[in-house]
């Protein structure tokens, strides 16, 4: 394996990638290429990849994604200058968690994006 790029299904494409680009991301690919109506997307932010989807897009072929928004998953996204980059964008996200130091030699934050997934973010000190 080489590595591992979540497709996360979405409510509102328009919102999750605003919210994505206050985060440091950018898309670099979508469906359509461009407009309003856009039903999947790929953001990146350095080494890291995620793409959008909205659920509409594959109801048909896979009826098995069609839930509630968020769920049970936990997004653990390693940062650099995580202090930096939680005074970026603390007043622009809902922060879940402030800044810890924990246990296991991280300092981390939470929070919540516009589709109820929970974001963590950690420098390993």
């Amino acid at each position: 394996m080489e590595s591992l790029s979540p497709n996360i299904f979405v409510s509102n494409m328009q919102e999750t990638i605003a919210l994505y680009e206050v985060l440091g991301f950018q898309v670099t690919l979508s469906v359509p290429e461009s407009g309003e109506d856009l039903v999947w997307a790929m953001m990146v932010n350095g080494n890291v990849t995620m793409m959008f989807q909205t659920y509409g897009s594959l109801a048909e072929e896979l009826p098995e994604i069609s839930r509630k928004d968020g769920g049970s998953l936990l997004l653990y996204i390693n940062v650099k200058d995580i202090r930096g980059f939680f005074e970026s964008i603390k007043d622009k996200v809902k922060v879940l968690k402030g800044l810890e130091a924990t246990f296991y030699g991280a300092t981390e934050f939470s929070i919540l994006d516009n589709n109820n997934y929970v974001l963590t973010f950690a420098e390993h000190e």
